[in-house]
């Protein structure tokens, strides 16, 4: 038995709610009810914990949009957590890969659009070298990653909330599967940040 995947590991982070949502049922896009904690120490030094042993960032494109259009206006900004910070200017500067069908072109630098299958890219991807291949909030590639049993390493921060309504992360159907919990800490707000790792 073993935890550790040959390889580059495909880490997938995401915020959940208590009830097991990761967005709103009637405004996706409103990431309101993350900010108060997300912002907490558990929060920051669980992403930093992810980003730092990655070399790729993976995103779906409504993702790559929000992401790529606020973070890097923190670099630089009066007051930023130096954690942030950090995380800014490695998504920034690491090589970005955006799984879209719509888009022609990336107006972020150092990014590769790719139209396939997500279990196809993260194959070719996972043949190349490189760090962790983190896959950054997008519900839609981690929902598609689990179901092809793809996930190495499974990062959630479970903020104490019900939105009693809205799409949930873990759809019937998924492979049967073991997990080992590999890191676990509480912070400010009962904010709770899990890592789990595929047990093969």
């Amino acid at each position: 038995m073993t935890v550790q995947t040959a390889g580059r590991r495909v880490v997938t982070n995401i915020a959940l709610s208590l009830d097991g949502r990761y967005a709103r049922p009637d405004n996706p896009l409103d990431m309101g009810w993350v900010m108060p904690y997300a912002v907490t120490d558990v929060a920051r030094d669980h992403l930093t914990s992810l980003w730092e042993p990655a070399t790729t960032a993976l995103l779906g494109r409504v993702n790559a949009e929000g992401f790529l259009g606020f973070w890097p206006t923190v670099i630089g900004a009066e007051d930023a957590d130096p954690r942030d910070e950090g995380f800014a200017k490695w998504l920034v500067d690491t090589d970005k890969v955006v799984l879209s069908t719509t888009l022609d072109e990336a107006p972020w630098e150092r990014t590769t659009l790719v139209d396939k299958p997500t279990a196809e890219a993260v194959a070719d991807l996972k043949a190349t070298e490189g760090g962790d291949i983190l896959v950054l909030s997008s519900a839609s590639v981690i929902k598609a990653l689990l179901a092809a049993d793809m996930v190495d390493r499974l990062a959630l921060t479970v903020f104490p909330v019900f939105l009693g309504g809205g799409p949930r992360l873990f759809d019937d159907g998924l492979p049967e599967g073991r997990w080992e919990l590999i890191s676990q800490s509480a912070g400010d707000h009962g904010t709770l940040a899990l890592v789990y790792d595929r047990v093969r």
